[in-house]
């Protein structure tokens, strides 16, 4: 089983966050499009990649589009990774040991990144880290804000275009 392919649609679902609070998909995608990344805290290439997926949260917020994590692990894990690679953008903690979420969307591997439209449809399905597809998401995320891309990476930084999950 691989993650679900781009065109199909993003299976609905909620979860409790990090802080307690409820997020439903349908409830977040009334609002906009809804970029969900799926991680562990012991994967590398996570580690490798939520720092650049905060890097798109301070740029473009959280007002056109919800950009969330969903851990595979405990809360008390979870929120010690978010300190140390200063994530703070909502993280979803997916059922430990049954992953509900995670089965749903078809993961093999993290990180699992899907950008998926406002009527539900997966634009994006990216399987470990991808530059391209981290490109493609700076875009989408410009366009439903109306901007210009961000810049992403610094002059002679070392971004490999890819990592496996």
């Amino acid at each position: 089983m691989t993650a679900i392919a781009s065109g199909k649609k993003a299976p609905e679902f909620s979860l409790k966050t990090l802080d307690g609070r409820h997020f439903a998909l349908a409830e977040e995608l009334a609002r906009g499009p809804v970029v969900l990344a799926f991680f562990k805290v012991s994967c590398p290439t996570c580690q490798y990649a939520f720092p650049f997926l905060e890097q798109l949260y301070k740029a473009y917020g959280n007002k056109n589009v919800s950009i969330v994590g969903v851990s595979q692990n405990d809360a008390k894990e979870t929120a010690q990774f978010i300190k140390e690679f200063g994530v703070t953008f909502p993280i979803l903690l997916d059922e430990i040991g049954k992953y509900p979420v995670s089965n749903a969307y078809g993961l093999t591997n993290v990180p699992t990144v899907f950008w998926i439209a406002q009527d539900g449809e997966i634009e994006i399905s990216s399987v470990g880290w991808v530059k391209a597809d981290f490109d493609e998401t700076n875009r989408k995320l410009a366009e439903a804000g109306k901007s210009t891309p961000a810049m992403m990476f610094k002059p002679g930084e070392d971004v490999r275009d890819f990592r496996a999950g």
